[in-house]
């Protein structure tokens, strides 16, 4: 989402690490670079008057004058008012003192509140709560299907009943997970395509009813700074405590990220990254300030690869490049493992300095690159997998037939694990640089 404006930004640094002093003039000029780059990005005019302000009157100041790398104090100016302007800090979802919590979902039709609903699902249980769904959308046609196929697909329990009332539903469905034992109610409420007054008062009743823990706005990234005029238009109407922003993961300019703290005073909480059920995550401000302006994300790259790698997998890994037995088999476990965490491009994105180069280089379609890989794997034979150097001319054959591949694809794959090998054997002898490798590059 941000790739474009991190790009941009970039280029404006670049051009101020040309100068070994800054004066005013050098600062004003970048300033008014990054305040069409922010405009372009489709910022809020406001926003970025004050954004650029507050930077310029830090950057003219001692603490740049007097730096022996004063482009790399200005980049930290920056990002200390990115940081602020996208929130400040993570604002995690609050639950009620007396279980179930009610997390109540609302926003315009075609903002992807649905899917965010199962996905919020899906992430509180990662965290050990016991989640219920309630299709509370008793207009759209299908939504209530469509919220139970979700539901059935990630094993979540759908409350509805049928010839009811929202309003009823929602009662119905709390009383439900209160006999249950479920902890946190998430709703699904209605939509419309345009904020009016019947749909307004129905989400009012709902939450004087309920008192939700939580009401969050979903907001669509793609429409840019109309997501902020819909979230200021809610407000005039029913409060709510923050905001999800979907399809994160699409070519939007960041204007609605960048602008919904400041102008509406409310937090994104949450941001849908993905297209997969668990591709939702906490909005980290200073994270994603971080990979904004290039400076990658090591935290967030370190929690997924240990999500996505258990204590006993990391101990056999290691175990096995101490012993110098690294195969096939492991090679391809680890590819898998990439791709769970959001494959090669989203990994090299975390990565300081590698998100603008990967996309220079075309690295992107690594991931393309991956899947063809593992169909040339999966096409061996378990012995072939184990002992590489078995693969003759005919075994070579065979496989890239079998995977739909070239020979040359083939042989290309097995020089390049013969070089990991070595390499790995190298570096297996150093604790801690394959230590730091193996935890940042799992793959």
């Amino acid at each position: 989402m941000f790739e474009s404006l991190g790009d941009r930004l970039q280029d404006v640094f670049s051009k101020l690490r040309g100068h070994g002093k800054l004066s005013e003039k050098d600062v004003d000029e970048a300033m008014r670079e990054i305040r069409l780059v922010l405009l372009e990005a489709d910022v809020n005019f406001k926003v970025v008057k004050e954004f650029v302000a507050r930077v310029r009157e830090r950057a003219i100041g001692e603490e740049v004058v007097k730096s022996v790398t004063p482009a790399q104090q200005v980049v930290k100016i920056v990002y200390d008012e990115m940081t602020e302007v996208l929130g400040g800090k993570t604002e995690p979802i609050q639950f009620a003192s007396h279980p179930p919590s009610v997390i109540m979902l609302v926003g315009l039709q075609g903002s992807g509140k649905t899917t965010a609903a199962a996905k919020l699902a899906v992430m509180l249980r990662h965290q050990g709560r016991d989640p219920i769904l309630v299709a509370a959308d008793v207009y759209r046609p299908a939504a209530v299907e469509q919220l139970q196929t979700l539901g059935s697909q990630i094993d979540v329990p759908v409350a509805y009943y049928r010839h009811k009332s929202a309003l009823e539903i929602v009662e119905e469905a709390v009383r439900e997970a209160t006999r249950k034992g479920n902890d946190v109610v998430i709703l699904d409420t209605a939509g419309r395509l345009h904020i009016d007054e019947e749909m307004m008062q129905e989400l009012v009743d709902i939450e004087d009813s309920v008192h939700p823990s939580e009401t969050l706005l979903v907001v669509d990234a793609m429409t840019g700074q109309d997501a902020v005029n819909v979230a200021l238009s809610f407000l005039d109407k029913l409060d709510f405590e923050g905001v999800i922003i979907t399809k994160m993961d699409g070519d939007a300019r960041g204007g609605a990220a960048l602008s919904m703290k400041s102008v509406t005073g409310k937090p994104i909480k949450l941001a849908s990254i993905g297209e997969k059920v668990d591709d939702l995550e906490p909005f980290h401000p200073d994270r994603v300030a971080s990979r904004i302006l290039g400076m990658g994300d090591i935290v967030t790259l370190v929690e997924k690869a240990e999500e996505s790698m258990t204590e006993e997998r990391a101990r056999k890994l290691e175990e096995k490049l101490r012993k110098h037995k690294f195969d096939f088999d492991d090679f391809l476990e680890q590819m898998q493992q990439l791709r769970d965490m959001g494959g090669l491009s989203k990994v090299l994105e975390m990565v300081p300095g590698m998100g603008g180069m990967a996309r220079q280089s075309g690295l992107e379609v690594d991931d393309r690159r991956l899947k063809k890989t593992e169909a040339i794997i999966q096409s061996m034979t378990k012995e072939e997998r184990k002992n590489p150097q078995v693969l003759n001319a005919n075994r070579r054959r065979r496989i890239a037939a079998g995977s739909g591949t070239s020979t040359q694809d083939v042989n290309q794959l097995v020089k390049q694990f013969g070089q990991m090998q070595k390499m790995l054997k190298a570096f297996s002898g150093k604790g801690g640089q394959m230590g730091m490798m193996k935890r940042l590059f799992p793959f």
